[in-house]
């Protein structure tokens, strides 16, 4: 037999047997009956805080590892030429209030006018009936009359005008002060700071990355389950994780998430022997509760066991009841590093 063909054989069944032993690792008696357990990584959603418009960043006021809570100030963008951009447009309100109340006191010396102008025709009207004015004379009040009138109606048109204008140039103020706040950078979730993606004095583009955030609401362990198991496993199960650097505590967790697609093999592999190593992606939440009480321990990328029920009326025994460490110990999971 060929040497080369000899060798080639080995690493084959090297392989096979390596394939084998993670498959049978994978299904593991490991778990107590009723269980499956699986191995994965806690994930944290990552949130990235951006610039809305293109300019300079003017302070970046936290650090990388520092937990900031929602709605915290974590950058400003140099506002010098908005800020000017605003003191112009609230002049420009300043002028056109002070338009629209010429324009007011124009249309009360209009309606004055008016007035007057209605009395006299009144009066000639009353003269003209016994023959004490000419017709002439009436017909010269009843213009004036209606030229003041017409003189009233333009000076209210003005204050529509002038009313416009004060509206617009408030609008102006505004949309300038919406751009001052979008300048000011804020943390739109309680999160750790993982990365500071810019520094003071550099000049960005708009949508230019200034910080990374790690969500500390939103955190999950993943894991994948064979197809043997998953359909034993519901939205909303319980779960228990283990992480390697703390295994004397066990914490709580709920399924969230269960793939409708099976991955490492090809979907269209249908035979009975192949769909035993096809694996379903399976999230397990924690609760924010729970999140909130270890907030300064939640870490991505830590190890752990994670434990499904897959035989409905298995009772979790007591080496898997949630134990968890007390809230601000300093734990080998959490000791030193960031997040």
């Amino acid at each position: 037999m060929n040497f080369r063909y000899v060798i080639v054989a080995v690493a084959v069944l090297a392989v096979g047997i390596g394939g084998f032993s993670y498959i049978q690792r994978l299904r593991s008696s490991d778990a107590p009956e009723g269980f499956y357990r699986v191995n994965g990584r806690i994930e944290v959603n990552r949130v990235d805080v951006a610039v809305k418009y293109a300019g300079r960043v003017a302070a970046i006021e936290v650090d990388e590892g520092d937990i900031v809570a929602k709605g915290t100030f974590v950058a400003q963008m140099d506002a010098s030429e908005t800020l000017a951009q605003k003191a112009s447009a609230e002049a420009a309100v300043s002028r056109a209030l002070q338009q629209l109340s010429e324009a007011r006191a124009t249309v009360e010396i209009r309606e004055a006018d008016l007035r007057l102008a209605e009395v006299n025709l009144k009066r000639a009207a009353g003269l003209r009936v016994g023959d004490t004015v000419a017709q002439s004379e009436l017909d010269r009040r009843q213009a004036e009359r209606d030229v003041k009138a017409a003189t009233r109606d333009a000076a209210r048109a003005a204050v529509g005008s002038a009313e416009a204008a004060v509206e617009a140039a408030k609008a102006n103020v505004q949309e300038i002060s919406a751009v001052l706040d979008d300048m000011r950078l804020i943390a739109p979730v309680t999160a750790r700071v993982e990365y500071r993606l810019a520094e003071p004095g550099e000049v960005l583009g708009a949508g230019g990355r200034v910080l990374t955030l790690l969500d500390l609401s939103d955190v999950y362990m993943t894991v994948f389950v064979p197809t043997e198991y998953v359909g034993r496993v519901a939205y909303g199960d319980e779960a228990r994780v283990v992480f390697d650097a703390i295994p004397a505590y066990v914490f709580p967790a709920t399924v969230s998430f269960i793939s409708g697609e099976a991955q490492f093999t090809p979907k269209y592999v249908e035979t009975e022997e192949e769909r035993q190593k096809l694996m379903y992606r399976v999230k397990l939440r924690f609760a924010p509760d729970l999140l909130k009480r270890y907030l300064d321990y939640v870490k991505a990328g830590l190890t752990a066991d994670a434990y499904l029920r897959v035989a409905p009326q298995a009772e979790w025994p007591e080496s898997l009841k949630p134990n968890l460490p007390e809230a601000g110990s300093q734990t080998p999971a959490t000791a030193g590093g960031k997040g």
